[in-house]
């Protein structure tokens, strides 16, 4: 029996909890020619929803579809390699004129690609093959305007790019996009500050050139019906404080909420109840299989980022993260001392910020810190 609490990627829309709204609004504004800026912290489910999106009937018959994750990236060069991966890997499955037509595009990287007994062909170039990414770019827009059906392509992270040391990468893509008239973009992103700073300033290469979606938690009740339908499909039954606890506890984040309630799903036997009384011990067996990396990370942090960590986790939430009080507070050096050692935690991934306001940005290790 699959678990159908899904935790890693998108398994199908039986799997997929409500989001009906959302994906309405995504295909309507991609089918008459608009480009979005999907917005939301990580974990909210932004990729799955593209996915969903994109797995939609009168979207995958009509369009070639790409998704394009640049978090890891660090350069062009880098995001470069991951959109001609992207775009192979999705082209593959659909048979031979449509991959090859895009290789015969893009005849720069032409030595990485390898082919197997079979014909097929691999992605195997490397950040130092690219010579020139400018000129790959070029060829990798040139595809998506000459490809044989309009093209979606999703960005993941798209901020990312602001942390590039090459010159006018924003200006460039911008560039790119604007002229591309077969392709239509979802620019994705989890820092709000730094995407609302593209988008919003009139002073930016991308400024309205989007139409702006910032996506909120699913809706208790849905998530709620979600849940029950699923526990009840497999023999089981659920209270429905349960889901509301743990909704509460996570703050309706889609990614511990699922979490959380795979593991009460799989702890739950066939026939059986889950009632709230299970909701902690769950939580618990979570967090025991990760204490030892949490652990590991503690040792690892310099001490003022580990300080200035465990303070935030104390308080939750903290918005004047530079005053006095706060680092008199909790027996921190100095403010200055606090910036620096937030800005290393925010680089890190370890603190997030929101709305001025600042939280450790795994809900999992706060419940963890605060037992120590």
């Amino acid at each position: 029996m699959i678990n159908p609490f899904v935790t890693n990627g998108y398994a199908g829309s039986d799997y997929f909890c409500d989001r009906v709204q959302e994906t309405k609004d995504i295909i309507k504004w991609l089918q008459n020619g608009n480009n979005i800026a999907l917005i939301s912290p990580r974990r909210y489910g932004k990729t799955d929803l593209i996915r969903h999106c994109f797995n939609q009937d009168e979207v995958k018959k009509r369009y070639h579809t790409f998704i394009i994750d640049i978090y890891s990236t660090k350069s062009l060069s880098d995001m470069v390699n991951k959109m001609g991966r992207a775009i192979l890997d999705s082209l593959k499955p659909k048979g031979k004129r449509y991959w090859e037509h895009f290789l015969n595009v893009v005849k720069s990287l032409k030595a990485g690609i390898t082919y197997d007994a079979f014909g097929q062909p691999s992605w195997n170039v490397s950040v130092g093959d690219i010579a020139n990414p400018s000129n790959t770019l070029d060829e990798i827009f040139k595809y998506l305007q000459q490809a044989d059906k309009p093209c979606l392509v999703a960005i993941d992270e798209f901020q990312q790019i602001l942390k590039y040391s090459d010159s006018n990468v924003e200006a460039d893509l911008r560039t790119y996009v604007q002229y591309c008239s077969n392709a239509n973009f979802v620019f994705m992103g989890s820092q709000r500050h730094l995407m609302g700073a593209m988008f919003v300033s009139p002073n930016r290469p991308f400024y309205q050139s989007v139409t702006l979606m910032n996506l909120k938690s699913i809706a208790l009740d849905k998530y709620w019906e979600f849940c029950k339908r699923h526990f009840e499909l497999s023999g089981k039954t659920i209270d429905k404080e349960v889901v509301a606890e743990v909704y509460a506890m996570f703050d309706g984040i889609t990614f511990y909420l699922q979490k959380v309630m795979n593991v009460l799903f799989m702890r739950t036997a066939d026939n059986g109840h889950c009632s709230i009384g299970e909701v902690q011990p769950a939580i618990d067996y979570i967090i025991d299989f990760s204490s030892p990396t949490y652990e590991d990370l503690m040792y690892q942090l310099p001490e003022k980022q580990c300080h200035v960590l465990k303070a935030i986790c104390a308080m939750g939430r903290v918005s004047q993260i530079t005053s006095g009080k706060f680092a008199k507070q909790y027996g921190l050096t100095s403010p200055s001392a606090v910036k620096s050692a937030v800005n290393a935690l925010l680089d890190k991934d370890l603190v997030t910020q929101e709305n001025g306001c600042y939280q450790v940005y795994d809900k999992f290790l706060e419940i963890w810190m605060k037992r120590l």
